[in-house]
């Protein structure tokens, strides 16, 4: 069986928000970066330790955000924010710009998957993702084969 669904575009400001939630959870740790430096202030009793950790946080988080703000922007990645439909098997899933333009993206390529309240997140890598919103979908049928053929991969359990 194979998955059509309807067309979909994702908008940039979605994946700007959703690429920096995952890299702030993926990167969990860098928080406790921040409040080691801020422990400084009970060896040398200072405000500038909390604020330079407060300052380097901010730091590391406008630097994710201009990255994946940049990715919207390269022209190599127009294709992503374009409107596209999606052929999804248990072989590949098909990004199709129209009847003849499409990119395939084999399940081996697809590191984790999110399933969120409204959506399937599919990881690629740390900045590329597929985003597959349930209302996509043509039928409940098609989400619920969508959840197998996952849970067949084992990308989720």
């Amino acid at each position: 069986m194979i998955i059509k669904t309807k067309k979909y575009q994702l908008e940039t400001g979605t994946y700007i928000k959703m690429g920096l939630k995952s890299i702030l959870k993926e990167q969990w740790w860098v928080i406790l970066i921040a409040l080691a430096i801020c422990c400084g202030y009970f060896w040398i009793a200072s405000i500038w330790w909390i604020v330079g950790a407060l300052i380097a946080y901010g730091l590391y988080v406008l630097f994710w955000t201009i990255q994946f703000t940049g990715i919207t922007q390269m022209e190599q990645n127009k294709a992503i924010f374009q409107k596209m439909a999606y052929e999804i098997d248990s072989r590949q899933i098909l990004m199709k710009l129209n009847a003849r333009e499409g990119m395939p993206v084999q399940w081996n390529m697809i590191k984790r998957v999110e399933l969120t309240k409204d959506a399937f997140v599919l990881y690629m890598s740390k900045a590329q993702f597929i985003h597959l919103p349930f209302r996509i979908f043509n039928t409940e049928n098609e989400k619920k084969f969508m959840e197998t053929i996952l849970k067949r991969k084992e990308l989720i359990k």
